[in-house]
């Protein structure tokens, strides 16, 4: 998503640091006993996963000055929280999360917030890409990838809705082989992505029903919709069939998930689990205190119920 940064963007500088775990997380002085520490022990009852996108500042926070960690030290410092997921990359950063001991929960697809299935004439090219991305995912064993409806450009909300389901239809028979689980992500459109066709609940909820297919699902992200329509709670319950994955996030501002924002955490997770849902729970807020792994962690903490 794009929040302040690109999240393409910020993915593209994600690369190798020059301070090591140890002291990027104060653990400097343990050395390899700390890197061997088992994970935090966590309820259970979610499984955890981290947008590496919004701790881009950690691995290229500007021209002059040095990363604070590299991508595998990240990995493993979100594996040592107990997290199992670092999310939202391509093939090149896979081999990172895999040798830390985690899975890529969503990976990146080869589409863009604008450039989605609405279109049409945009089927063919993006049907093509994602015949090759999929197998991809599924030889590397995770689970979904991400794909966007697109911007409307003056297209109505109905005539977007059946571009969308003509599209997808070609392109669900391709999940169901390899197994792969395409994840439409529900955004705002007020305030963050201007434009974006899939902004409401119940318009990615007809897509599904119209596709119908246990391979094409929503994600559902918490800070999007608390902004454009709220009610989250009962519309998890009363929809979670069809959302395959969860983000979270501040409101206002995208940032730290605790009380200085309006959502409250822990009731949304209590309802998610409530559902008997087995899939993963992204961390995706931009942290804006010094210490980012703080916040991850608190985060992880808020959401372990």
């Amino acid at each position: 998503m794009i929040h302040r940064i690109s999240r393409r963007s910020a993915l593209g500088k994600i690369g190798g640091g020059t301070i090591g775990l140890a002291a990027a997380t104060g653990l400097a002085g343990r050395g390899r006993a700390a890197e061997a520490a088992a994970p935090a022990k966590l309820k259970g009852n979610i499984h955890h996963s981290v947008s590496a996108w919004c701790y881009s500042g950690l691995f290229n926070p500007g021209k002059d000055k040095p990363a604070k960690m590299g991508f595998e030290d990240f990995c493993r410092a979100c594996a040592s929280m107990g997290l199992e997921s670092v999310e939202l990359l391509g093939p090149d950063q896979w081999p990172a999360v895999k040798k830390a001991g985690l899975t890529c929960a969503m990976c990146n697809g080869p589409d863009s917030i604008p450039y989605g299935w609405n279109r049409v004439e945009h089927h063919d090219d993006l049907l093509g890409k994602f015949e090759k991305a999929i197998p991809q995912v599924a030889q590397a064993g995770f689970p979904n990838i991400i794909t966007f409806s697109g911007n409307r450009k003056g297209m109505s909300n109905e005539e977007g809705l059946e571009n969308c389901v003509k599209g997808l239809k070609r392109l669900v028979p391709i999940a169901e082989k390899h197994k792969v689980t395409v994840c439409v992500e529900l955004l705002n459109s007020k305030r963050s992505h201007k434009d974006y066709m899939c902004d409401h609940s119940a318009w990615g909820v007809e897509l599904c029903k119209r596709v119908g297919s246990e391979r094409l699902k929503l994600l559902y992200d918490i800070f999007h919709m608390q902004i454009m329509e709220g009610d989250v709670i009962d519309t998890i319950r009363e929809n979670h069939q069809y959302f395959g994955h969860y983000h979270t996030g501040g409101v206002p501002g995208r940032n730290e998930i605790d009380d200085t924002q309006e959502i409250h955490y822990p009731a949304v997770m209590k309802a998610i689990v409530a559902t008997g849902y087995k899939g993963f729970v992204g961390q995706e807020f931009v942290p804006k205190r010094a210490d980012a792994l703080a916040s991850l962690r608190q985060s992880v903490l808020i959401c372990d119920v």
